[in-house]
């Protein structure tokens, strides 16, 4: 994707690609699974991308299943295909042929109550505590834990300001009391380091004026799951699902939890319905309600 496009005799198509991208606030990580499809398909295709015809792409799905090539791996290069004509190319005539796979969705993993506990104590600073415990007690993104600032911080509403969000929209979290109080106690730890700043990050980088990078959230989160014995594959998401389930298992509204973890589909918050396994055990099966099996074990037993 050198290659000069005619919009521009000094924007290349990639150019022009992640400004459209940037323009259209996709996340980081978005915008580097875009350009590797991208390339892929441009290397496939053997020429320039803005001379694609419709068949080319139909073609390039076709062996992309071929090679066996996962749904998921699939789907995103269709979304990466479709936002290049349509936003980059203004050709969405050329995206008519490109389907998505449908596969079944996996359910999430989730922790016990117990295990975030033992999850949180494990943890090998205050700095890493707090990370964690804000992707399980606000239900944060990795992402969004990781561009919170000092200001985000509002103790006055106790709620966390969550700026450019997924699909670069803004919303209130939770700001649970304890939560407060760890996080003003990192607060503490964290000046006395020299490393937080009123107008800062919440969770510096290596240099304060950069804020941790997602990768390393991640780490902190296996690490933490590992000392505490957790044989799941636990990451700082694993604590997002535990965080919406939990507030499931404790009868809060689906449309509340969608607000709280800043869902656009009701649809998919209500995946954690499926996982929610104290909310399946409270609920009483109509055939309990019969009685008639009680009633003759109980005649049975006399």
């Amino acid at each position: 994707m050198n290659n000069t496009t005619s919009h521009g005799p000094a924007s290349t198509l990639r150019e022009r690609f992640v400004e459209d991208m940037n323009l259209h606030r996709l996340s980081r990580a978005t915008q580097h699974n875009y350009l590797r499809d991208m390339t892929r398909f441009a290397n496939w295709l053997g020429r320039p991308p803005d001379l694609a015809t419709d068949e080319d792409l139909r073609r390039y799905q076709i062996e992309q299943r071929e090679t066996g090539l996962g749904a998921p791996a699939m789907n995103m290069a269709v979304s990466a295909l479709r936002f290049f004509y349509t936003r980059t190319l203004d050709r969405q005539d050329l995206t008519r042929k490109l389907h998505r796979v449908k596969h079944p969705r996996a359910l999430p993993t989730v922790l016990s109550r117990e295990e975030v506990t033992r999850m949180l104590d494990a943890t090998t600073s205050i700095k890493h505590q707090a990370i964690l415990s804000v992707a399980y007690g606000a239900g944060l993104r990795a992402s969004e834990v990781t561009k919170l600032k000092v200001r985000d911080v509002d103790s006055e509403r106790m709620l966390l300001r969550v700026e450019c969000g997924k699909g670069g929209r803004h919303r209130n979290a939770m700001l649970a009391n304890d939560l407060l109080l760890l996080l003003r106690e990192w607060w503490k730890v964290g000046r006395q380091q020299g490393v937080m700043h009123p107008d800062g990050w919440l969770f510096p980088g290596q240099h304060y004026l950069k804020p941790i990078c997602y990768r390393q959230v991640h780490r902190i989160a296996a690490e933490a799951a590992h000392a505490a014995g957790i044989t799941k594959r636990v990451g700082p998401h694993t604590l997002r699902h535990s965080f919406a389930t939990h507030l499931l298992e404790d009868g809060v509204d689906v449309r509340i939890i969608q607000a709280l973890l800043g869902h656009a589909k009701l649809e998919t918050t209500a995946l954690y319905t499926r996982v929610a396994t104290r909310t399946v055990k409270s609920v009483i099966s109509p055939l309990d309600r019969l009685g008639m099996f009680a009633t003759a074990q109980a005649a049975s037993d006399g």
